[in-house]
């Protein structure tokens, strides 16, 4: 009897831990007080912390309340996600500090420009601390731990928080990432049980595909930050640079069955550019976080798991910086209670943490303050001594398509790098640079480690482990030509804000024929505009020239006039769009004789059709790699395209297309009867595009002829290995993300537009297809000696080199073209972007003669 009793109150203790709702009291700390004319988040929001998951609406509103309730705080829209709602930026600090806030973040800047900042007096400056919260918008005990966060610091009461105050500036951002907040919240709501269900199999904790981790176009957040290319980052990182931090946090959440994480991450996987005073002070940090969690009782580890390489994380951003980035792992309740090895997790316990964290944070950064400011100025002095003891001065970067370089030049003004154009033009290597579409960027400057950090090329490494990739050199991702050079080449004006390139019409209008060239980044989005406005185009296959003498090369588009059916003003008026918003010079043609070249009446130039595009969505197929695709077709190239679900093609009538692309993913999910109806569909004229693992499927079913090299084994047994190795040994073998040489066969349609047969490739995964033996099979291939830069194992290395990147197979009328890499990584790789569109608008003109 005594038994059951017992076990009946276990049942009613779980049952409450699950289905009770803590107060404030369980969050805040003790013996404070608070000001009742601040409103509590229950106030606003309508249901205590923790209750509910907060949406992002919601919590905007309390935030708004917040800002009129308390002279603490003073809030701002920094810009807008792509679903449109707002990015807040919360300044906290004390009112007295909010008087004269531009006086602060002015003085404060200066510590991080050498000429400036020996003159400042530490002692009586506020140190700058930016929270922020749930960049996956699915880790969301961040960001309703903000609210927490928020009312303590507008409504706390007594000497300790007026001291914080006066001593720090806070710099608060309660949603990283809202269109994933939102998106994650509207799920586990709609689907939590009034008998919370804390059964991991429960619908509320397996959300659909794609998740709320990313933004609207399934981006990864947290992997933006250098490079900045969503709208979320770009805003973020105008903060940043504006008030320059001293310390970030960046609150996230891990497994179910883990506990609590906080940096320093492991010390073998720190960025050699990172000084290790900044991990002494993580550390340092840590202990502050340490204690805060063992008050409350929570379980916890540090210097495991994580590190700090990649620049592009919110945590590892900052320490490029001067300032100290800390990263929160909380483990994941992924719903409002669920099960785990440690028992149930409540929502509101994950909540908690983050919490607890984000304070003991505010103590340490209060404490600290000095160090960290003399730290912070240290940092910039340090790097203007490195950079005089670096034998390169300067980096010099352009190319053939002025608008990869403009958006590259974009990049380094975004991050306040000093960036000039070239007083005149000038010759490095062979390679000529001029003054119109070349940036010079001196490395003796402030921003010097972040410039090396964003341009450097690393192939040796302290670690064989990564969290994220270990390679991102941005001018190879860009497609750019590049130089480092001795000497800083004579600087012309100064670029502070970059402006893309305009075209020009040459020649004037013409009733007869217009040609642009294949080089520019835009040039896609122009061919893409004029066929959705049903204007006859043609691509070249030989070069052909100008009357003036101009030499046109293959991939130059041709636009007739007096053959599309239509009065030339409607044609001018594309021509004028085309040079006006692609930045493309556009050329008038009055004769089609060409005795050099080929004339425009020539069957060399082939007609183009229209695009009709699917991109393959849904469960097996890979969020990210989709998105990126997404993102390049829709707001980059202007390409209508369905997202059609993987479950809906099994169903659909897909002859309305004329171009499927089949993202990196598994395609398990489709049926015999479609792989059948594509089979058909290809054979009728239709145009397969498959990425990475995507060509293991194709190959598989008959689709395509992709076959991949084989692990290597050996007769010989392997030395022993030690059992606690197992997982470094494992994870080692894996490509986390490198930069490879590759050689292409310019002739090809698959590369019209590039001008140098060496193109850098992007490859973070383990695939490595064999050679085709047809000989004009094989247009793309990684070369002898392909490293550029980054780690791979010496066993993939071998299996990489040599083998083919790019093919086709020919079946029927159709064609089914096949990559082995991402070749739109992160939407900052635009130096491969051009290959994809090439397929999409050139693959049905494929040559069956040069299939796999």
């Amino acid at each position: 009897m005594r038994c059951i009793i017992f076990l009946g109150l276990i049942f009613v203790s779980l049952l409450f831990r699950v289905t009770a709702q803590p107060s404030l009291d369980y969050y805040l700390p003790e013996g404070t007080s608070y000001d009742p004319a601040i409103p509590t988040p229950a106030q606003v929001i309508g249901h205590e912390v923790g209750e509910w998951h907060i949406s992002h609406d919601r919590l905007v509103n309390y935030m708004y309340a917040l800002d009129r309730a308390s002279d603490r705080i003073a809030l701002e829209v920094t810009g807008h996600t792509h679903e449109g709602r707002p990015l807040l930026l919360l300044t906290i600090t004390s009112p007295e500090n909010h008087r004269q806030i531009e006086a602060i973040r002015t003085q404060h800047v200066q510590l991080t420009d050498p000429s400036l900042s020996s003159n400042l007096d530490t002692r009586n400056m506020p140190a700058v601390f930016y929270m922020g919260f749930s960049i996956h918008g699915n880790e969301a005990s961040g960001s309703n731990a903000a609210l927490l966060v928020a009312y303590h610091l507008a409504a706390a009461r007594g000497k300790e928080i007026d001291d914080y105050l006066k001593h720090v500036i806070i710099l608060f951002d309660p949603s990283f990432n809202p269109d994933g907040l939102h998106r994650f919240s509207s799920w586990v709501n709609s689907r939590k049980s009034k008998m919370v269900s804390a059964d991991p199999a429960d619908m509320e904790h397996n959300e659909p595909w794609p998740g709320g981790r990313t933004n609207h176009y399934w981006f990864d957040l947290n992997r933006d930050w250098l490079v900045a290319q969503q709208p979320e980052s770009q805003a973020r990182i105008k903060k940043f640079h504006q008030w320059k931090p001293n310390v970030l946090t960046d609150h996230h959440e891990m497994g179910t069955n883990a506990t609590f994480f906080f940096q320093p991450g492991v010390p073998s996987r720190v960025h050699p550019l990172t000084p290790a005073k900044n991990q002494e002070l993580t550390r340092k940090i840590g202990e502050y976080h340490a204690k805060a969690l063992d008050n409350i009782g929570s379980f916890y580890y540090t210097q495991e798991g994580y590190d700090d390489f990649y620049y592009g994380k919110g945590s590892t951003f900052p320490d490029v910086q001067g300032a100290i980035g800390i990263l929160f792992e909380q483990a994941s309740s992924r719903g409002h209670a669920q099960e785990s090895v440690n028992g149930v997790l409540p929502f509101a316990f994950t909540v908690r943490n983050q919490f607890t964290a984000a304070l003991s944070t505010l103590q340490a950064v209060y404490n600290m303050r000095e160090e960290l400011l003399n730290y912070q100025r240290d940092f910039f002095k340090s790097a203007m001594a490195e950079a005089a003891k670096d034998p390169i001065k300067a980096i010099v970067f352009g190319a053939a398509d002025k608008t990869r370089a403009a958006l590259l030049a974009e990049v380094f003004v975004r991050h306040q790098i000093e960036l000039f154009r070239p007083a005149g033009t000038i010759t490095i290597s062979g390679k000529t640079y001029d003054a119109e579409s070349a940036y010079i960027v001196p490395l003796n400057q402030p921003q010097y480690r972040l410039i090396k950090g964003m341009t450097e090329k690393r192939t040796t490494f302290q670690d064989s482990l990564f969290y994220d990739i270990s390679a991102w050199a941005l001018p190879l991702a860009f497609g750019t030509d590049y130089e480092e050079t001795r000497s800083v080449p004579t600087l012309g004006n100064r670029v502070t804000e970059v402006t893309l390139p305009a075209g020009k019409l040459v020649g004037g209008v013409s009733q007869y024929a217009y040609v642009f060239e294949p080089f520019a980044y835009y040039v896609p989005r122009a061919l893409n505009r004029l066929l959705q406005n049903n204007i006859r185009v043609k691509v070249a296959t030989e070069p052909f020239f100008h009357p003036s003498g101009k030499r046109f090369e293959r991939g130059s588009i041709l636009v007739t006039v007096s053959d599309q059916g239509k009065v030339a003003d409607q044609i001018q008026y594309q021509i004028r769009e085309i040079t006006e918003k692609d930045g493309i010079d556009v050329y008038a043609f009055n004769t089609g004789l060409d005795y050099k070249g080929v004339s425009l009446g020539s069957n060399s130039f082939l007609a183009l059709r229209k695009p009709e595009v699917a991109l393959l969505v849904g469960d097996g197929v890979n969020a990210n790699d989709a998105g990126e695709l997404w993102h390049l077709l829709d707001v980059r190239m202007h390409v209508p395209v369905t997202a059609l679900p993987v479950d809906v093609l099994n169903r659909t009538n897909i002859n309305r297309y004329n171009t499927i692309i089949f993202p990196n993913g598994s395609y398990n999910g489709i049926t015999e009867a479609t792989k059948e109806r594509l089979k058909t569909w290809v054979q009728n004229g239709g145009i397969i595009i498959g990425f990475d693992n995507a060509l293991n499927w194709l190959h598989s079913v008959g689709l395509g002829k992709f076959e991949m090299k084989k692990n290597e084994t050996s007769d010989k047994p392997e030395k022993p290995r030690a059992y606690a190795h197992i997982e470094e040994y494992r994870g080692a073998q894996q490509s986390p993300g490198a930069i490879f040489e590759t050689q292409a066969d310019l002739t090809h349609p698959l590369f019209y537009g590039y001008t140098a047969p060496r193109i850098p490739v992007f490859k973070d995964n383990n695939l490595f297809m064999e050679n085709s033996k047809n000989p004009y099979a094989n247009p793309l291939v990684y070369t002898a000696a392909p490293l550029l830069s980054g780690y791979i194992s010496k066993a993939n290395y071998s299996r990489l080199k040599n083998s083919s990147v790019a093919g086709f197979s020919a079946l029927g009328r159709g064609r089914v073209i096949g990559f082995t890499d991402n070749l739109a990584f992160r939407a900052f790789w635009l130096g491969t972007n051009r290959i994809i569109m090439n397929a999409l608008l050139y693959g049905h003109l494929l040559n069956a003669e040069a299939s796999r």
